[in-house]
């Protein structure tokens, strides 16, 4: 199985400093924001980017959570094998708050749709945004685009996008596999 490295670790951190950055443009002191981690895989990517605002950015008072959208999902049973649920952890509620998505790769858009319906259960956000590291344009079976991307990818079918992080992988990289 050949792998094409798409971003570098430098490249990954270049690209996170930008979407930090954006964040603050739009959301300046995050004081009615809320970021939400979709898991698995958006979780690191959030982590990283709350972490760069607090610690670079100095911005403080970020609300955060994951979401499990796990049981939100249309394909919930159509699979061979049982999908696996991860924790959610949001203990607070987003009425009338902008909620920021984050998660590492946007593909057919299914994970989005779950991550609307599920968010829904800790009351209806005012606005929803979307962050993600690596936007497969080609791919979408929903109308749903991004808000902040950190690389566009144009991908066929049969090629996949893996994101690594140090935090899992031992590294910060970005294959097409």
């Amino acid at each position: 199985m050949s792998q094409k490295v798409l971003l570098t670790s430098k490249e990954v951190n270049i690209i996170l400093h930008r979407l930090a950055c954006q964040l603050i443009e739009k959301h300046l002191d995050f004081s009615n924001t809320i970021i939400i981690g979709l898991q698995p895989r958006g979780s690191f990517l959030a982590k990283r980017i709350v972490q760069l605002l607090q610690e670079e950015y100095q911005v403080k008072n970020i609300k955060f959570g994951l979401l499990d959208i796990t049981f939100f999902r249309d394909d919930f049973r159509r699979g061979e094998k049982p999908l696996e649920a991860n924790k959610t952890e949001i203990d607070f509620i987003v009425e009338d708050k902008k909620v920021i998505f984050i998660d590492d790769v946007l593909y057919t858009g299914r994970s989005i749709r779950s991550a609307l319906t599920a968010i829904q259960s800790f009351g209806r956000p005012s606005e929803i945004e979307l962050l993600v590291l690596i936007d497969r344009r080609f791919s979408r079976h929903l109308p749903i685009q991004p808000d902040y991307r950190g690389r566009q990818v144009d991908a066929i079918n049969n090629e996949k996008v893996k994101v690594c992080w140090t935090e899992n992988e031992g590294e910060d990289t970005v294959y097409l596999v």
